[in-house]
């Protein structure tokens, strides 16, 4: 049986504009969300005070910090949506690749969304609206850190469920421009872990401070 030649094609059509587009709505969302949701919680200085900076969006929802939270959930689950439009427009003004149209590549697109899918959809039912929305950089803390599935197999399901998705779409389409796409997810999702898990983490190791602190103070008054 001869060997399966794919014919040469253009793999990426750098003059669509769509596709620079979309490579600006994936790296827009988590700046837009870092930026806008450290206006009203606490940062992390170097002697491990904290100080509040503006609350804009606090204040926006009249001092309601859960309201205001859920305000930026909806946000960001909008910005989504457009991102994930932006996305799939691009890809259709992409050219195809024979090799990615093969019946197995399509059957690893649809494993991967449904990895991608699963992950996302796990992350948010076990941290809830306001878990997985930076409610923590409201204020609204949980008791206790998640670490049953999925965040027993990934510490950020979130993003990388989401780039399983971008590959599993790229790989679907057949588009080898969604693969150099899900790349650019990927690095853009890795800078944003660098500043938000020791942001979070921070937060987390302030309110144990402040337990240890008053513990030790009930401590010393039932002395």
């Amino acid at each position: 049986m001869a060997p399966f030649e794919a014919p040469a094609t253009k793999l990426v059509d750098l003059n669509q504009k769509s596709l620079f587009l979309s490579a600006a709505s994936i790296a827009f969302n988590p700046l837009f969300w870092n930026i806008v949701a450290r206006q009203g919680v606490p940062t992390p200085t170097p002697n491990f005070t904290h100080e509040y900076r503006n609350k804009i969006l606090t204040k926006l929802f009249g001092g309601r910090s859960q309201a205001a939270c859920y305000g930026l959930a909806f946000t960001i689950f909008t910005l989504g949506l457009l991102r994930d439009f932006l996305y799939e427009r691009a890809l259709r003004h992409q050219p195809s690749y024979p090799l990615l149209e093969l019946d197995e590549v399509k059957y690893l697109a649809y494993a991967l969304i449904a990895v991608g899918n699963i992950l996302v959809v796990s992350s948010t039912w076990a941290l809830g609206i306001t878990g997985t929305f930076l409610g923590d950089y409201f204020g609204i803390l949980m008791d206790d850190m998640v670490t049953g599935f999925p965040f027993n197999i990934t510490d950020a399901p979130m993003y990388n469920g989401s780039t399983c998705s971008f590959l599993g779409t790229a790989l679907l389409y057949g588009k080898p421009a969604g693969i150099l796409l899900t790349a650019w997810v990927f690095v853009v999702y890795q800078i944003a872990l660098k500043y938000e898990n020791p942001f979070t983490a921070e937060i987390y190791a302030k309110r144990e401070r402040e337990r240890a602190a008053a513990a030790k103070k009930g401590s010393k008054k039932a002395q």
